[in-house]
């Protein structure tokens, strides 16, 4: 009986983002809450920061030089580009002053910089469950290692599809049900981390969806 199913996802191994910009807590839309988070603190609300200033997607907050890549490209004319840090920010992508501004010990860069398990400590201790929400199930598909801001494209195929996983468990119950087709999953993976996934895939059953 295929009547619930409303659509079908293909879940595979390409990368999550072309982008040097794109990152885990992009994708899985946790970057927009902790902006916000950084926006309402005391020194933001002093100096008229928005969340738009700790996004280093554009201008305001991010490093004019670099323009929030945390790094200069030098272009050889014979040979490979060469890829230098930013001077200006020390690879932080952002301005000093944003820097400044920090939610309970760790100002933006600190944040990106934390592992997902890490992150998920932090901001518990701190009763920020909606950032939360949507890091667990990072955590829970096997990923707490990775950095919050690790660039999409450091990340290996099977890290790839585990993110697209997630993104589809932080939206918790939707009306529309999916059949979700993976593509060798478990490939690399430890017996430990496999567990993990598979304990992912009852999530998604149990949210009334096929695997």
């Amino acid at each position: 009986k295929f009547s619930h199913i409303k659509h079908v996802e293909f879940v595979d191994q390409n990368p999550i983002g072309r982008s040097s910009r794109s990152n885990p807590v992009t994708y899985i839309k946790a970057y927009d809450d902790i902006r916000s988070l950084f926006a309402s603190q005391k020194l933001s609300k002093l100096r008229g920061y928005q969340a738009k200033h700790f996004s280093f997607n554009v201008d305001g907050g991010r490093c004019e030089k670099c323009k929030g890549e945390g790094e200069i490209t030098v272009e050889m004319q014979f040979m490979a580009d060469v890829h230098l840090e930013c001077d200006a920010c020390d690879g932080k992508r952002f301005k000093k002053d944003i820097l400044e501004v920090q939610f309970e010990g760790k100002n933006i860069d600190d944040i990106l910089n934390m592992t997902i398990d890490d992150a998920v400590k932090h901001f518990s201790i701190h009763q920020q469950d909606k950032i939360v929400n949507k890091l667990k199930p990072l955590q829970d598909v096997g990923l707490g290692y990775v950095a919050l801001g690790q660039s999409s494209s450091t990340l290996s195929g099977g890290e790839a599809q585990r993110i697209k996983l997630a993104s589809f468990l932080v939206k918790g119950h939707t009306k529309e049900k999916a059949l979700f087709i993976f593509d060798e999953p478990t490939t690399g993976l430890h017996f430990h981390d496999i567990k993990k996934l598979l304990k992912s895939f009852d999530e998604l059953i149990d949210k009334g969806h096929s695997v």
